[in-house]
């Protein structure tokens, strides 16, 4: 039988360990000029979690209407409510600018800087709830966005959205079936504040 080519009589193995604060504690291994790794990024506290779309969101001044997509990135919508009365679009024979389908707070936001007059957007940037004071008139979209998800939040009638289609016509949202038409600038309709939060 032939010897064995290596013989090991005796054989020590040391292994060591650190936990990450031992690594943070102790970095003289790093060379110099070496930056530290940054910690793991940890949620964020207070976290909003929504309620169920159609319930009141306590704080948060309204009804959860779900999410949408806007130029800032997604958000939570909610719509306030109650309406704040009957209102004219206003500016009637004047081509205003807040054509946006989608984001009714620039629409309002223009509506309200203006000269002239502009009821429905003034009476929904004016509106606070829950010590919150960024309610704009709703967008054609937003309110079909409330069509699909919270209908039986709004009254059967026609509402009015801060988005314009010509000079004398803005477009209307009709809860009894969902139309979506327009209407004349001066006539009284229904409104209803939006207010949009940032999903973190």
């Amino acid at each position: 039988m032939k010897a064995p080519l290596i013989q090991i009589k005796n054989l020590h193995i040391s292994v060591s360990t650190f936990l990450p604060e031992q690594l943070a504690a102790s970095a003289s291994f790093l060379e110099p000029g070496a930056v530290m790794p940054a910690a793991p990024a940890t949620p964020a506290c207070g976290a909003l979690t929504p309620p169920a779309i159609g319930e009141y969101w306590v704080g948060q001044g309204g009804i959860y209407a779900g999410r949408r997509e806007y130029p800032e990135g997604p958000c939570y919508v909610i719509f306030a409510a109650t309406d704040v009365g009957k209102h004219a679009y206003g500016e009637s024979g004047t081509s205003v600018g807040a054509t946006s389908n989608i984001d009714g707070l620039e629409n309002t936001a223009i509506l309200v800087n203006r000269d002239g007059s502009h009821p429905a957007a003034d009476a929904a940037y004016a509106y606070t709830c829950d010590g919150h004071q960024d309610f704009s008139l709703p967008s054609i979209g937003e309110l079909n966005h409330a069509w699909l998800y919270i209908p039986e939040s709004f009254a059967k009638e026609a509402y009015w959205s801060s988005s314009q289609r010509s000079a004398n016509l803005a477009f209307t949202m009709l809860f009894a079936d969902g139309l979506q038409y327009y209407g004349v600038k001066g006539n009284e309709l229904r409104v209803r504040p939006v207010r949009r939060l940032p999903i973190q």
